[in-house]
């Protein structure tokens, strides 16, 4: 059997270049969720660090459309809130929510929140996600419960909270509000998003119809380790990232 080199995260030597691919990742992770249905009028937002400047990230325009967001429609956001890159304002809650966890998780370079269908149907039961199948293994005890809802967040101290809960992990279960997801790269942290609203899914759809059979801890541990690592978040986002770049080359300009 011929063997072939799996394709591995790029490497940039100028920061500009870097910063245009973050950029166009983010973009396209916003078109995804749009067609996914993880919009929710103007709830949401997926940040990623600019690589020249790591307390700053860029996120989408409040109020924007997912479906429509382009590259150039991505504004910059300090660690005080001031927008620094673009003519739009930021969501408060974007800036409360992800600015402390970029704060407290240094390796975090993309963070993704939305008020997306199952996500926030699961996060009603103040549960963390049973290892039900393989890809929810993704998830085993590496995600957590933040239970201390509060309404919109709008300060900073509730984003400190939801980042303390979060801790080394890749996900946070908002409960009564949605999923938060984390990553190395914007690709990781829009497919761990991606897949946990599914695995939130399969788990109400599988307790709907019985009582599931578990997968047992030591092979859920496993799995966790082929499934669950930042590679494999990464290399699972590059074919909906060709999709959607060909389908709608417009993100790019």
């Amino acid at each position: 059997m011929s063997e072939f080199a799996l394709p591995q995260p790029p490497v940039f030597e100028r920061v500009e270049d870097e910063r245009l691919h973050r950029k166009q990742r983010l973009a396209a992770a916003f078109r995804l969720f749009a067609r996914y249905g993880f919009d929710e009028g103007i709830a949401g937002h997926i940040t990623v660090r600019d690589p020249e400047f790591p307390d700053h990230f860029w996120v989408n325009p409040f109020g924007m459309y997912f479906g429509q967001i382009r590259v150039s429609d991505l504004i910059l956001v300090s660690s005080d809130g001031d927008v620094i890159k673009g003519n739009q304002p930021v969501n408060q809650a974007a800036f409360a929510i992800h600015a402390p966890i970029h704060a407290h998780r240094p390796d975090v370079v993309a963070a993704a929140h939305s008020h997306s269908t199952y996500g926030k149907a699961w996060s009603t039961f103040g549960r963390t996600l049973d290892p039900l199948t393989q890809d929810a293994c993704s998830f085993y005890q590496d995600h957590a419960v933040f239970s201390d809802y509060t309404g919109v967040v709008l300060d900073t101290s509730e984003g400190d909270r939801i980042a303390a809960t979060l801790g080394d992990r890749k996900a946070v279960i908002l409960q009564n509000h949605g999923l938060l997801t984390v990553g190395h790269s914007v690709d990781e942290a829009a497919w761990w998003f991606i897949t946990m609203e599914r695995s939130c899914q399969v788990q109400m759809m599988a307790e709907a119809a019985g009582k599931p059979i578990l997968i047992k801890p030591e092979i859920a541990q496993l799995a966790q380790t082929q499934v669950g690592t930042p590679y494999s978040g990464w290399f699972c986002f590059q074919p909906l990232y060709d999709k959607i770049v060909r389908e709608e080359s417009d993100l790019l300009e």
